[in-house]
């Protein structure tokens, strides 16, 4: 039995396809997220690379920013319980998931069982975000992929302490003007997230193992410098952006399954 979690986030759209509710068996990542065709684009990659037709899908939940509006599920999901499940699934000795999107950040705080009992959230402000990173690597005429090896070159990372996403990108202009080394402004921005983010993990409480899931946690440099400011280990996963993806898969088989009391 093939179920499908489809996350759809404010830049990027994700899927995940899942055999009988153990194996991963196709997953696609699009950055184009809600508003765009970017949903219906990452649906059709996890069919083709699978060889499934829409038809072989007993359920679907979407999960995300455009979850109430995406027209392919049968149920959605809030995004938190979906990263929640899908961090336990890959990792279920973790109790700690810092999630780090294109325009939020969420701290989960996890059971036993890999149920959510505490959250924080930052929604109001585009510090420790992906957008963030992405406005300076613009400033920096940087790729947002090469910022993880110019972090990892410093030798003095830069102090940039505007928590403000406007007054930090003033903030990097001076210190360009100034003649402050690229890799060190680079750490220096990584550090800026750790920090914002690390407040959040503060208020909810941090209990190891810690996880980084989202897209941000592809970059080493936030998570070394998250590791630093929280004293912990950072477990990460490949799989890191696709977890809400995968969290609702997981609870399109426990629809599946109740709908279907055959299915063991």
């Amino acid at each position: 039995m093939y179920t499908l979690g489809i996350d759809i986030g404010s830049t990027t759209s994700k899927c995940v396809l899942l055999k009988d509710g153990k194996e991963i068996v196709g997953s696609s990542i699009v950055v184009a997220g809600t508003g765009t065709d970017g949903p219906s684009q990452a649906l059709e990659n996890v069919l083709n690379s699978a060889g499934v037709v829409r038809e072989d899908i007993s359920y679907t939940i979407a999960t995300g920013y455009g979850r109430k509006i995406f027209q392919g599920a049968d149920g959605e999901i809030s995004e938190l319980s979906c990263h929640a499940r899908g961090v336990h699934f890959v990792f279920p000795d973790v109790y700690t998931v810092i999630d780090i999107g294109g325009q939020d950040a969420k701290v989960l705080s996890l059971n036993d069982q890999g149920r959510m009992m505490n959250f924080a959230m930052n929604d109001k402000c585009a510090a420790g975000t992906g957008r963030f990173l992405d406005v300076m690597a613009s400033i920096l005429k940087l790729d947002i992929s090469d910022l993880e090896k110019e972090a990892a070159k410093a030798q003095n990372p830069a102090s940039i302490s505007s928590t403000c996403t406007v007054f930090a990108e003033s903030e990097v202009i001076s210190q360009m003007a100034a003649g402050t080394d690229l890799p060190d402004l680079v750490a220096g921005i990584c550090q800026s997230v750790a920090t914002r983010v690390a407040s959040l993990a503060r208020r909810v409480g941090i209990k190891e193992r810690v996880c980084m899931s989202g897209g941000v946690a592809r970059n080493a440099g936030v998570r070394n410098a998250m590791s630093k400011e929280l004293g912990v280990e950072i477990v990460y996963s490949d799989m890191a952006q696709l977890m809400g993806a995968l969290g609702a898969a997981l609870y399109a088989y426990d629809k599946a399954k109740d709908s279907n009391p055959t299915v063991s």
